[in-house]
């Protein structure tokens, strides 16, 4: 699942779209053009994958597009490039962790653990997704079920197919969200999103929900609004199908030498975990490594370079990528899961004073890296593994210590 399919307030939404002025005479042209498109250009292509006119007119009856919806192109307009968020600051990976959002969720989970425990455990024993793995990722998402979803996914999801910057993707979306109801899966009446389409208590986008829903409360369908079951199931369900390995975790913090290189970071860069310790890694809080993981393959996880903790992750720590594709969510979802089972610790190391940069001052970074023949995956402002290890391998053929995370002094360094 992707970043910005997570529910934000309506504070931040408006903030992000700044002033959009629409007259209420041009408000009734776009009705009246978006009207147009859905009888015109959706319905032929709905009709086709098989939906109902029935269907489709019952979930669109009343929908008109939501102009205060992020991302959107007016009719005739060409799309405004997003400056204000390509020079936000960069913020401290450690902002991330603050204690008071963890804690919500490790508190919240542990109180759901004993409530669920039959469930979690008939879970886990079909699925092999550790029953806090599922906790952590429901706390995250919505607080456990406590965020309200206060749209009508035809209406968010119809008003960014018709004109938003991502047409192809919510239409797709769309379609699936028609399917859903022809289906019998969900009534119109109770398909509520986040304000990107996302539906439920796991925040699936309609495909996702069409792959991996299930009904695990025995009620038939599968109900990711309101049924606890059905919500824990279909997050299992979509982590195996991402490849989530039965009987591993999703990783150890760990200290990491000076003589082992931050640049060895990445999940194309992997080893035996026996391998990365006998470079001298360590575990945090001086614990082996399990004898049942020494064989198996980790990779090496620095997510603020030198200047914070370090990981070794398994794969089950990408899989959690395939959810939201961010390195930090699936370090909370880890972390958070491991506070669930064994009680609220911090991370052994710390966060440095880092991240008080423009993600401006990054991509110029990146851009003058890239020039030099290193591959930092995209110049978009955002230090990923690729990055930060390539930061490293630079300051290395430069004399300096590699701390494999940007800072003022190699931006100015690099331009």
């Amino acid at each position: 699942m992707n970043a910005f399919l997570r529910t934000i307030t309506f504070a931040f939404v408006a903030t992000a779209l700044g002033v959009l002025l629409v007259t209420p005479a041009s408000a009734a042209k776009i009705d009246d053009q978006f009207r147009a498109w859905l009888q015109s250009d959706l319905w032929p292509q709905a009709k086709a994958n098989g939906i109902s006119k029935q269907t489709f007119d019952a979930a669109f009856d009343g929908v008109r597009p939501n102009l205060k919806l992020p991302d959107l192109v007016m009719p005739g307009e060409k799309p405004k490039t997003p400056q204000k968020q390509h020079q936000a600051e960069f913020g401290s990976p450690g902002a991330y962790f603050a204690e008071k959002t963890v804690r919500a969720v490790t508190s919240g989970g542990r109180a759901r653990e004993a409530a669920n425990a039959r469930t979690l455990a008939a879970i886990e024993k079909r699925y092999g997704v550790p029953g806090e793995i599922l906790l952590a990722i429901w706390g995250r998402e919505t607080g456990f079920g406590a965020a309200k979803m206060p749209y009508d996914a035809f209406e968010v999801l119809g008003t960014k197919a018709f004109m938003s910057t991502k047409k192809d993707f919510f239409r797709t979306e769309l379609l699936a969200a028609l399917e859903i109801v022809q289906r019998g899966l969900a009534p119109v009446g109770a398909m509520k999103s986040s304000w990107a389409g996302a539906l439920g208590q796991p925040q699936f986008m309609p495909t996702s929900f069409l792959k991996h829903a299930v009904a695990f409360d025995g009620g038939g369908r599968p109900d990711i609004w309101n049924s606890t079951p059905d919500v824990l199931a279909s997050i299992a369900n979509y982590l195996v199908h991402y490849g989530w390995v039965r009987g591993r975790g999703w990783g150890f913090e760990v200290t990491v030498p000076e003589s082992v290189s931050c640049s060895l970071e990445g999940p194309d860069q992997g080893k035996k975990i026996s391998q990365w310790a006998d470079m001298g890694i360590k575990r945090a809080g001086g614990k082996p490594f399990p004898a049942s993981e020494l064989k198996a393959e980790g990779f090496l996880l620095m997510p603020a370079g030198r200047s914070g903790p370090a990981f070794i992750a398994t794969p089950n720590f990408y899989v959690l990528k395939e959810y939201n594709t961010s390195d930090l969510y699936a370090l909370f979802i880890g972390h958070g899961a491991d506070r669930i089972a064994h009680g609220d610790q911090s991370f052994s190391g710390s966060w440095g004073a880092v991240g008080d940069l423009h993600r401006s001052d990054i991509a110029a970074l990146q851009r003058a890296l890239e020039a030099k023949g290193y591959d930092v995956g995209s110049a978009d402002g955002l230090p990923g593994f690729k990055t930060r290890r390539s930061i490293g391998k630079w300051q290395t053929k430069n004399g300096q210590a590699a701390t494999c995370f940007p800072d003022a002094g190699l931006v100015a360094a690099l331009k």
